[in-house]
């Protein structure tokens, strides 16, 4: 049962509905997400401001790599400014591609490399 901790500027979008997925980078200890998993959705984890955002059950995950020539999203490669990009980071909770791109550059390097994970409603 693996617990999500999101930034602060995302729990709103996780709360509405706005954001039905993330990308988070692969586990250490191997125990990544996968279909049918129940997720505990928090904000603020760790700190006295912790907040649950909501219970919802893993609808998917797939493979994923951001890097400089765009991504690649279950072993089909995007390049930048393939339309979809815009809907992914939408989905994120980015405005666009542009900004989700330089979002994981800053917070990862030029290579990241881990899994989407898409939910249904919060329960």
């Amino acid at each position: 049962m693996p617990a999500l901790n999101f930034q602060k500027r995302f729990a709103p979008l996780v709360e509405s509905g706005a954001k039905p997925q993330t990308i988070r980078a692969w586990r250490k200890d191997g125990r990544d997400v996968k279909q049918g998993d129940r997720l505990f959705l928090y904000t603020g984890m760790r700190t006295k401001a912790c907040r649950k955002l909501g219970e919802s059950i893993c609808t998917g995950t797939s493979p994923v790599i951001i890097h400089e020539d765009g991504m690649v999203l279950g072993g089909m490669l995007l390049p930048n400014h393939t339309p979809i990009l815009n809907s992914i980071a939408n989905r994120d909770g980015f405005v666009s591609w542009s900004e989700m791109h330089t979002w994981f550059r800053q917070e990862h390097g030029p290579i990241f490399g881990g899994q989407l994970i898409e939910w249904g409603p919060l329960q």
